[in-house]
């Protein structure tokens, strides 16, 4: 999920934001004579001023620099849930981008109290991407977990389980999108193939695959057959009647030639025009 940008050794996640799209030139603030900590608080805030100014994004990409290491405090805090530092650091630098461009130094309000949170909301972000076993769309991850609460709440309030039209009126969205964030909520967990359906009665139990269905070939036949039924239809009688004779009935020619009183001969040139004819209105209904 990574790819190596500008300079050896920085591993940056896959783009997820306009604003990280956007950075291309972060391997030249990496260059900077100056350490993050030797930047003073005077130097941030000239910064961010001439940033809103220009909108410049070496600009940008020093102040990037200059917070690393809030970046790098913030992202510590989640090192005991299975994923390395360096990734995390990575994910929450994307964080860090979207703050410094929506910042705003005329408020008075300091930059690392206004960027921790979005800090810490895109690793969150990531854990709960990675939570999920199937892939699924933020937008609906976030839709379910609201929806979840949604219904409790509701159930709360109207001693029942809430339907489909309240959860959705209660959120704002369409029952549709309601209905999909919910069913989605069972691609979090998935369950295997090989597990076994425990009984109390089971002596041998059976796994899951053996209870999956398979598909039906004779639904393809009964297709097939509505298919022949309007074919054999769309022929002439004595053609029609030949052909229910000898395949559905299981009469020998002889047999036919006696029970539509003409030779055995005109039975076999018949049936052969039958099913030349019934061949070319199979490909046709195809």
């Amino acid at each position: 999920m990574f790819a190596r940008v500008g300079t050896p050794g920085l591993r940056l996640p896959v783009p997820r934001s306009a604003a990280f799209i956007e950075w291309k030139s972060f391997a030249i603030s990496m260059t900077q004579k100056k350490s993050a900590t030797d930047w003073t608080h005077d130097d941030a805030e000239t910064l961010f001023a001439r940033y809103a100014r220009t909108r410049d994004t070496q600009l940008r990409d020093r102040l990037v620099v200059m917070h690393q290491n809030l970046v790098r405090y913030l992202a510590g805090k989640f090192v005991n849930r299975g994923e390395p530092l360096e990734d995390l650091i990575q994910v929450g630098t994307i964080g860090l981008i979207n703050a410094i461009d929506r910042f705003d130094s005329g408020r008075g309000t300091k930059f690392s109290t206004y960027a921790t949170p979005t800090v810490v909301g895109e690793i969150r972000r990531y854990f709960r991407d990675k939570a999920w076993s199937l892939k699924v769309p933020r937008r609906l991850q976030e839709l379910n977990q609201t929806a979840s609460k949604a219904q409790e709440a509701l159930s709360s309030k109207l001693g029942r389980p809430p339907t489909i039209q309240e959860v959705a009126a209660r959120l704002g969205v369409s029952e549709e999108e309601t209905l999909e964030a919910i069913e989605l909520g069972n691609a979090y967990d998935t369950v295997s193939l090989d597990s076994k359906m425990m009984h109390d009665s089971d002596s041998a139990p059976l796994s899951l695959a053996e209870f999956v269905g398979a598909e039906d070939e004779s639904l393809q036949s009964l297709a097939a057959y509505g298919d022949l039924d309007q074919a054999i239809e769309a022929l002439e009688p004595r053609e029609r009647a030949i052909i229910i004779h000898r395949f559905f009935k299981d009469m020998s020619q002889a047999e036919v030639a006696k029970q539509l009183n003409i030779s055995q001969m005109h039975v076999s040139r018949l049936q052969n025009r039958a099913l030349t004819q019934l061949k070319r209105l199979m490909i046709v209904a195809k």
